[in-house]
């Protein structure tokens, strides 16, 4: 994964360097004032970005542009670079999306740079979001903010989202990956409001950001591989969630997960891994490392749940998880829980996790008493260290 990010980086400052048609969208009808509509000028800018015949850049002044759905589709002809100095503000029908807002697709070669901002307009549409209060209902896809999907070699630093009316941003079938000084921000109540949503992916790194969301600041589903978290502030919001996984068929494995030096405040959780029971077919969940993590004020700052249900209906009677759990390192992580069970790993009865290491572990309750852990269906964890609390010793 190391290797990565200088390459990346290389592309990055090569494309600025060589860009030869600049493409302003004021040139092309967008208006600054945050009312007249400004889609058309916008997609039309990337539309001759793409067909240029050598790199293109696309300026996106200091201004408010009002927009509604746009696609930036590819294949294109040669890399795109997109400098947002502005803001991007989405229209608040929702009938206009289908389903969502900004979306990549299809693209090798991408640069977007900052330091503008997009913002969903969200709050009239979390007000119909009725996710919580019944999951076995049919979730309607609010639009996000912004979707990668089947996008390779990109690089995304230093833009805002905000208010998103679902999640901020989504990775899907993408590879090789850069999101550096992401800053995303909705408020603590803004229901499914992820900050990066990231699935069917490979090689990719989200690094120097600050997250603070309604729900998870970073969630990871199925047949990821090699991500890395690096850097990263979440508050508020739910933590770095792996899953939940195993409720759907030909879900595929996530492996080789690093989220390092990493920092959560007044979070619901720290670092999770959740999966349903009696789900219908195996996957595993392997080669993951926690690492240099402080917490503060954090409700569950370790957590694996096996028994992962939302709702709190679910019988007692489910077929255990599927899901197998293996080589889960959690190293140096300190801070405080608002909650006495600190470390809280519950594994499948059917398939115990294996390979779970707990090396300098400190963490402390904030009420009266001091932090328990719980480890249930983990196979022979191994305890370097001091360890705080230790019940899993």
């Amino acid at each position: 994964m190391a290797s990565i990010l200088p390459i990346a980086c290389f592309f990055f400052f090569f494309i600025l360097a060589t860009s030869s048609i600049a493409i302003n969208i004021r040139d092309y009808g967008a208006v600054p004032d945050g009312s007249k509509d400004s889609t058309k000028a916008l997609q039309n800018a990337w539309n001759i970005a793409c067909a240029a015949d050598s790199n293109a850049m696309i300026e996106i002044p200091m201004g408010r542009y009002l927009i509604g759905p746009v696609l930036f589709k590819g294949p294109c002809k040669s890399p795109v670079t997109i400098h947002m100095i502005g803001m991007l503000i989405a229209k608040k029908d929702l009938a206009l999306y289908k389903p969502n807002w900004i979306e990549f697709q299809y693209i090798s070669g991408l640069t977007l740079y900052g330091p503008g901002k997009v913002d969903g307009q969200g709050a009239d549409a979390w007000t119909k979001n009725k996710c919580r209060q019944n999951h076995k209902s049919f979730c309607r896809p609010f639009p996000m903010n912004m979707v990668f999907s089947f996008v390779s070699n990109a690089n995304i630093s230093r833009i805002s989202s905000i208010n998103s009316k679902y999640f901020h941003m989504l990775v899907f079938g993408s590879s090789n990956i850069i999101f550096d000084s992401i800053t995303i921000t909705a408020p603590g109540n803004s229901p499914n409001t992820d900050g990066i949503h990231i699935a069917v992916s490979q090689n990719i790194i989200i690094q120097n950001s600050v997250i603070g969301t309604g729900d998870d600041c970073v969630s990871i589903g199925d047949k990821t591989h090699n991500l890395t978290i690096l850097g990263v502030r979440c508050g508020p919001g739910h933590g770095i969630s792996i899953g939940s996984l195993g409720r759907n068929l030909n879900e595929e494995d996530v492996v080789g997960l690093t989220i390092r030096n990493c920092s959560f405040r007044d979070t619901q959780n720290g670092v999770r891994i959740k999966t349903w029971q009696d789900g219908p077919n195996k996957l595993h969940v392997r080669d993951l490392l926690f690492e240099d993590i402080r917490m503060e004020n954090v409700e569950n700052p370790i957590v694996i749940d096996q028994k992962y249900c939302p709702s709190r209906t679910c019988p007692d009677n489910l077929r255990p998880s599927r899901v197998k759990i293996r080589n889960v390192k959690f190293n140096n992580i300190v801070g405080t829980s608002t909650s006495q069970m600190a470390i809280n790993l519950v594994c499948s009865a059917s398939n115990p996790c294996e390979g779970v290491e707990l090396n300098h572990i400190d963490l402390k309750f904030n009420g009266v008493g001091e932090a328990k852990a719980t480890c249930v269906n983990v196979k022979a964890p191994k305890v370097i260290g001091i360890v705080k609390p230790a019940n899993c010793a």
